[in-house]
């Protein structure tokens, strides 16, 4: 009986251990751009600054997608499209809601190329939290 005991305590601090290195994941959640996407931008480049190995996912739907298109600026100016890029070649993937898309009646053309695009932001966001991403929302 002990050393079944011993074993599944090997057994369970194991698993844990595991999980000690299990690498970071989280999708950062952007439906307003005007409010969010900024801090959303330099809170993925400070996570990674803490932890390079993380994947990063940001999703955006409704007026989040807006900084994704080309030429996009903020309200002082500055172009989103090379935050984006340089997190983009960090590994940070960034999703593009289809339905808001068709709704605003707006062409996949109208988005800089380090953008994907996904059929539902929201879809999207609950698979990735049951897939164990965290969810963050700037």
């Amino acid at each position: 009986m002990k050393y079944l005991t011993r074993l599944l305590a090997v057994a369970a601090l194991s698993f844990a251990a595991l999980g000690a290195f299990a690498q970071d994941t989280a999708v950062y959640h952007v439906n307003d751009a005007d409010s969010q996407a900024l801090d959303a931008l330099r809170n993925m480049r400070n996570h990674l600054d803490v932890d390079p190995s993380a994947k990063l996912t940001l999703v955006a739907h409704s007026k989040g997608i807006d900084f994704l298109m080309v030429g996009a600026k903020d309200s002082k100016g500055t172009e989103y499209a090379p935050l984006v890029s340089a997190l983009r070649s960090s590994g940070v993937s960034f999703e593009i809601c289809e339905i808001t898309i068709k709704r605003r009646k707006l062409d996949k053309t109208a988005f800089i190329q380090e953008a994907d695009f996904t059929p539902s932001g929201v879809v999207r966001l609950t698979k990735l939290q049951k897939q164990g991403y965290s969810y963050i929302k700037p």
